[in-house]
């Protein structure tokens, strides 16, 4: 036994270094292949139109990239930063609300036994399976049947809806918000609103901050639904702004790059609330697995 125990430690070792190098390598071909376009897209919108063309595409030339900013900017009045503000408004709101009313409901079949609470939640995530393309054209119809087509409503109050949102509540609500706790601020005298917004929402926080990061980013890059409740080009956020100065890029050959310069900007609201939200996120997520 005190021979082969060496034996069995040097294979357990060179077994381990293996693997960390695989997973290592795989980790790495991962981030090369999701950061390569990021990159390009710095690169590109660092550059004036001909040396987009003329230059290679991963590395840079002339670093015009503040000038090519300020000629976003200034290009047509500012209408980017209408497009910008409209997509922090149409999103901001709606992940804040939509989060807020996901978190109440999952909360509520979570901790509240009524009748027809599991049919309820079947329906919740039913609509967790419906694609957004789906619904699309149907709520098309509604709003235009109340004349509401074509205004900042008729993508903000469907952005509200959050079916997966609902589903992570009740998980988190269910694992982490001990009924003890409730029924003991229930004797202290304290009502269920202010139970559920003084005690609850602090226990739920990883959970709620990881609802708003999927709710931000999945609103922040809707797109079929403004192409197809709006007209007015006051009203379109970024994606829609950005596809439409796109379709006209033959006609109009500058607009190439201040789609680059525009999409290198649009993302910049993104990696700005990963980056300050990252750590509830991945506590949130590596909570709901474990609980």
């Amino acid at each position: 036994m005190s021979v082969l125990a060496p034996e069995n430690t040097k294979g357990k070792v060179r077994e381990s270094l293996f693997s960390r190098t695989g997973a290592m390598l795989i980790m790495a071909v991962g981030t090369v292949y999701f950061l390569t376009p990021i990159w390009w897209l710095f690169v590109g919108a660092s550059k004036s139109s001909e040396e987009f063309t003329s230059t290679n595409p991963l590395w840079f030339a002339d670093f015009d990239l503040f000038t090519n900013i300020g000629d976003l900017f200034a290009y047509r009045d500012g209408v980017f930063l209408r497009w910008m503000l409209n997509s922090v408004l149409y999103t901001g709101g709606a992940a804040l609300l939509g989060t807020l009313i996901a978190a109440m409901c999952g909360y509520a079949l979570a901790k509240y036994q009524f009748r027809g609470r599991e049919l309820l939640f079947n329906v919740v995530l039913s609509g967790v399976l419906v694609p957004a393309t789906a619904l699309a054209l149907p709520l098309f119809l509604i709003f235009s049947k109340v004349e509401m087509t074509n205004t900042f409503w008729s993508v903000f109050l469907p952005s509200l809806v959050n079916p997966f949102g609902v589903y992570l509540a009740r998980i988190y609500a269910t694992a982490s918000v001990p009924d003890d706790l409730l029924e003991a601020a229930r004797i202290d005298g304290s009502g269920e609103i202010r139970t559920f917004f003084k005690v609850s929402t602090r226990l739920m926080t990883p959970a709620l901050v990881t609802i708003f990061l999927f709710h931000f980013v999945a609103v922040w890059n809707n797109f079929l639904l403004p192409l197809i409740m709006l007209s007015d080009e006051r009203l379109f956020p970024v994606t829609l702004g950005l596809y439409s100065w796109n379709t006209q890029v033959n006609q109009i050959p500058e607009l190439r790059g201040l789609v680059i310069i525009g999409a290198l900007l649009s993302i910049t609201p993104l990696v700005i609330a990963f980056l300050f939200l990252q750590r509830f996120w991945r506590n949130g997520l590596g909570a709901g697995a474990v609980k």
